[in-house]
């Protein structure tokens, strides 16, 4: 294979994280030949720097917690965690940064690999320049699937460079506990990596511009977030900006913008992303560099018949499962429109149309207390025009609530759309909801009736019953 050479494929995909190894997956299951480029690791931004580490670092936090909530077992767990062992686990799962395992199952499903930086170049063409300086170009018969993620925003404040602060990337998979960490945020990375942090040994100061954390979800999230934080020994300080930080003999210093300064070794800023779609030759095919792509419901580029976006670029849900999803959609659809199917099954909720995107999103929030969510919150759901109702229980109103731990905090809440009498969204918040959230999410992409719900009948004791609490309600008001 000469540096000249081109190969025709029928897919190719740039970006080989869990987005792109899904859509090569469904299009070779289909017997297309497909190519996949990646100038990174094979596994991408969640297995190496995101949702793989970041849950490596919580599960010994939250596990600590729980223990100290059950009677018996709470004495035993007072001392403080072995952050040597927890940041070597991290390692572990992360394969120490190594991607020769994702890469092998590249290699199993048929797919083939090409390492380096990957640049459209014109209609169904990519360019793959290696490290080596070496130029193969790849086109593609049907499509081409831009698969690329996102990148941590930093934000326009004098010198930040030089201080050297932590993005997303550092926070997971730093090798040293600092002994003092200014997280700059109020979403889910910043809440989790302050949850993570703190427990590990770091005193943590969480700077929240806003009026509280966690708002794309329901306030009472936000509210028992801060509360266990701040118990946990974090200082959070909502309503305040940074209005400077230096790094002065190795110590961070940042003034905020009420005038107080805080002092750290290390701050991390957590305040948004951007799409990785700046060097990647969108400009030869009409697209904006730097922009997020514009995607119908089978991820197909708005105005084009073979680009496909998919993942956190189109901006529907930055989520990696969600991009998943929206990749088995994709690749479904590259397959119909190869063979020649004339109409895809494009309707909500048919095989080549993520619908789920608009309606079923959810996700959860490793905290201490876990907040997870699926669908609309109250506030949504009003502003999309439905007459619906909240019905709240408190999580402990459950039995296996108390029976999972001493003193269980947590909120449960439903939209009821009623008109339609079935769900729009439920939010859970308290230890151990995690495992919670899929049933919520089957009642909301199914639109199970609120009748039939009746009938789905949540074992006892466990928190599960929260479902029967929420019914009731429902119905007794």
């Amino acid at each position: 294979m000469t540096e000249s050479e081109t190969i025709a494929y029928d897919v190719v995909v740039l970006g080989a994280g869990p987005v792109g190894e899904n859509v090569a997956d469904r299009t070779r299951a289909a017997g297309l030949s497909t190519a996949v480029v990646e100038r990174e690791l094979v596994g991408g931004e969640c297995s190496y720097w995101a949702c793989v580490p970041s849950k490596a670092l919580l599960r010994p936090a939250l596990a600590r917690a729980d223990a100290r909530r059950v009677p018996g077992l709470r004495q035993m767990v007072q001392g403080p965690l072995d952050a040597a062992a927890v940041l070597a686990h991290r390692n572990y799962y992360t394969s120490d940064w190594h991607d020769d395992g994702a890469a092998q199952w590249l290699d199993g499903i048929g797919a083939d690999l090409y390492r380096g930086q990957g640049r459209l170049d014109g209609p169904r063409t990519v360019t793959v320049t290696g490290s080596d300086g070496s130029r193969k170009v790849l086109t593609a018969r049907h499509a081409v699937a831009v698969c690329t993620g996102t990148d941590a925003v930093l934000p326009d404040l004098p010198g930040l460079a030089e201080v050297k602060p932590w993005t997303s990337r550092d926070a997971t998979s730093a090798q040293e506990v600092p002994g003092r960490l200014v997280v700059v945020g109020g979403g889910v990375v910043a809440t989790e990596m302050a949850t993570a942090w703190q427990a590990l040994g770091s005193q943590v100061t969480l700077l929240v511009r806003g009026k509280g954390l966690l708002n794309r979800m329901e306030p009472f999230a936000g509210e028992l977030v801060v509360e266990a934080l701040t118990e946990a020994g974090a200082d959070v300080r909502t309503g305040t900006s940074v209005a400077s930080v230096t790094r002065e003999n190795g110590t961070v210093v940042v003034v905020t913008d009420k005038g107080d300064r805080i002092e750290a070794e290390e701050i991390l800023f957590a305040t948004g992303r951007r799409p990785r779609t700046e060097d990647i030759g969108l400009d030869t095919v009409g697209q904006e560099p730097g922009g997020w792509l514009s995607v119908d419901d089978s991820m197909l580029v708005t105005g084009s018949d073979w680009l496909y976006a998919v993942g956190d670029v189109n901006h529907r849900a930055l989520l990696t499962h969600q991009g998943k999803y929206q990749a088995r959609i994709a690749g479904a659809a590259i397959a119909a429109r190869a063979s020649g199917v004339p109409i895809l099954e494009s309707d909500p909720w048919g095989a080549h149309a993520a619908t789920a995107d608009h309606h079923a999103v959810p996700q959860v929030v490793f905290t201490d207390p876990e907040a997870a969510a699926v669908g609309l919150s109250l506030a949504e759901a009003e502003q999309a025009g439905y007459r619906v109702r909240a019905v709240d229980v408190d999580m402990a109103s459950a039995a296996g609530a108390g029976l999972y731990a001493d003193g269980y905090r947590g909120r449960a809440r439903m939209i009821v759309d009623l008109n339609e009498e079935i769900l729009r969204g439920v939010t859970f918040v308290g230890p151990g909801v995690s495992e919670l959230i899929h049933s919520a999410t089957i009642a909301v992409a199914g639109q199970v009736p609120i009748s039939r719900l009746w009938h789905a009948v949540p074992s006892f004791p466990t928190i599960s019953e929260v479902w029967l609490r929420l019914l009731e309600t429902y119905r007794d008001n």
